[in-house]
Parts: C-alpha cells; structure tokens; sequence
C-alpha cells in the first residue's frame, strides 16, 4: 500500500502517473479524461491547451550602453542637493518637498531625511500621482493625466519643491505643476529632478539638477532605486533594430 492504494488499483496507470512532467497537449488531455472517466464526481479542472497561433507582444529591445551613476554617487549626489536646497530656502522651517510618483517620491523622502539631519527640523513630503505618460522613458503618448488624491499636506504659502528622477520632454512637469495648484496657492515651486536629459519641448527649467546628461531621442535614462527596484543605479540603454 501507497498513499492509501495499493499497486494494482491506483487510480492512475503508471503512463499517467501524476508525477510525470507532461510534454504534449495529447499527453495532458489523455490524463484529464482517464481521470473523468475514474472519478466523475471529483473536481478537476481542465488542462489548458497551448495555442501556437496566440503570442505575446514583444517588447521593444534595449541594449544597455553604461552606467551613469552607481548607487553611491547617487547618494553624495543627494546630499549635494539637500545642501543646495536648505542654503536657497535660507533653512527648513517653511519646506515641503512633494514626489512625483513613482521614483520622485523615495528621492522626495530621502532628501527630507537629509536636509533634517542637516538643520534639525522635521520636513513634510507628499506625493503627485501622474499616470498614463512616463516622461523619463517615453517619446510621444496622450497628455499626462492626475490621479486624483491628497497630496498629504497643505501646500498653501508653503516653499514647495516638486521632485522627479528625469526631466525629459517637461510635460510631466507641467501636468504635476497644474495639479499642485489645484491642492493650494504655494507661495514658491522649486524643481528638482535626479537626470536631465535635455529634448525640451515646454519652457521647464530644473532649480536643482543632480546630473545633466546629453542623450539623443533612440536613448533611455533608466534610474533605479532600492525602494522600487531594490537595486541602487542610473543606467543609459538604447534602443535596438
């Protein structure tokens, strides 16, 4: 006896043995029926046929052509502009800094811890949802769009710096700055973005760049950060033929 049935009245012949690794639909569909056909009133579901015919989209190839920044270049970069940020600001005590979502939001954070390590004071960070149009990985696509939600404070008379991790074409900049005007009238807005890459095509100027990098309009700005990537780097690829 094994597994509660003994050799000769296993429920499964040993060609349909349960531990086979099935290669063909054939092979699959015969198990499936064998056991229809053993135990009628015992659920099973069907197999699922592969369908030669039925592919996926492919995805656009990109070779990667070097690493621009490594993690801790991007670190005493921030740092850099933490300090770059208080000595404009003349401090922190009306400071609130607000991420663009996804990757300017952990820049947002990381700055405010730095800057209050700097000055002693707590700073308050928010965060702009914008979906629809990645201004940092795409060349033309519909009007970036706003999700609608708090952004966690109020930014009325407040000395406001929006953050990203690439400024490419500006109009995910605009998009962010006409939705932080619906949230309150800030007495300032500052920009700061981790990579410019240049490609303007709306007069958006960054009031703090981490790095600028001349790219050409078949290149890609990958950033890549620990709290969404779990890995530390800013890569440039390119895309391939």
């Amino acid at each position: 006896m094994r597994g509660g049935f003994d050799e000769d009245s296993r429920p499964f012949p040993p060609k349909f043995s349960p531990v086979r690794n099935w290669h063909t639909d054939a092979e699959r569909l015969g198990c499936y029926h064998h056991f229809r056909r053993s135990f009628p009133h015992k659920p099973m579901s069907e197999p699922t046929v592969s369908n030669p015919s039925v592919t996926s989209p492919a995805k656009p190839l990109l070779r990667e052509k070097t690493r621009l920044m490594s993690a801790s270049e991007i670190e005493r970069t921030l740092v850099r502009l933490a300090h770059e940020i208080v000595e404009k600001n003349d401090g922190c005590a009306n400071l609130g800094l607000i991420g663009i979502k996804r990757r300017g939001v952990p820049l947002a954070e990381r700055l405010a811890k730095l800057i209050g390590n700097i000055e002693k004071c707590s700073v308050q960070t928010g965060v702009l949802d914008i979906n629809l149009y990645r201004d940092d990985l795409t060349t033309t696509g519909p009007r970036p769009t706003v999700v609608e939600g708090e952004i966690g404070f109020d930014v009325t008379g407040r000395d406001i710096v929006l953050m990203d991790d690439v400024l490419y074409t500006g109009r995910t900049i605009r998009a962010a700055l006409d939705a932080l005007f619906d949230h309150g009238r800030p007495k300032s807005v500052q920009l700061l973005v981790l990579i410019d890459r240049g490609h303007r095509e709306l007069p958006i100027q960054a009031t703090y760049t981490g790095r600028t990098i001349p790219t050409s309009r078949r290149e890609i700005i990958e950033v890549k950060l620990n709290e969404i990537d779990g890995q530390e780097q800013v890569l440039l690829v390119e895309h391939v033929d």
